[in-house]
């Protein structure tokens, strides 16, 4: 007998391709898109895993300063502030699980990538690199 899979468990699976163009070559994601507040302000709260080349990418639907925070995430994360033409304003890397410090994006910008913790440094993933996904295409 099949166990029906939980409405967060099928939302985990819903993913889109996305890649970050860097120095040393084109890093493949498949992220989870959160389009709304309610996606936003869940995020990846509770989570106690996520698969390596998987990420959240947070649309803020406008460009402004952002501030994250890690309450309830258990995960150790990097996160990436990404301005509306898709290039990386800040890398905040291994921030820390469960904290309700703010993480400041430091400018206005449209998105926040979530990678597990490492995975920037370890893919040299830097400010000025470029995210492709549609959010950050002309005429969205």
């Amino acid at each position: 007998m099949a166990l029906p899979v939980s409405a967060h468990a099928q939302e985990a699976a819903r993913t889109e391709p996305l890649a970050i163009a860097t120095r040393g070559g084109p890093q493949r994601f498949d992220v989870e898109v959160m389009r709304n507040d309610a996606e936003r302000a869940r995020g990846l709260m509770f989570r106690r895993s996520m698969a390596p080349n998987h990420g959240m990418l947070f649309d803020f639907e406008r460009v402004e300063p952002v501030a994250m925070w890690m309450k309830n995430t258990y995960l150790p994360l990097d996160m990436l502030f990404i301005r509306a033409d898709g290039t990386v304003a800040r890398v905040a890397a291994d921030t820390e699980p469960l904290s309700t410090a703010t993480i400041l994006s430091g400018e206005p910008v449209l998105a926040v990538l979530e990678l597990n913790a490492g995975t920037a440094a370890r893919l040299g993933i830097r400010p000025g690199d470029r995210v492709d996904h549609p959010l950050f295409r002309k005429g969205r």
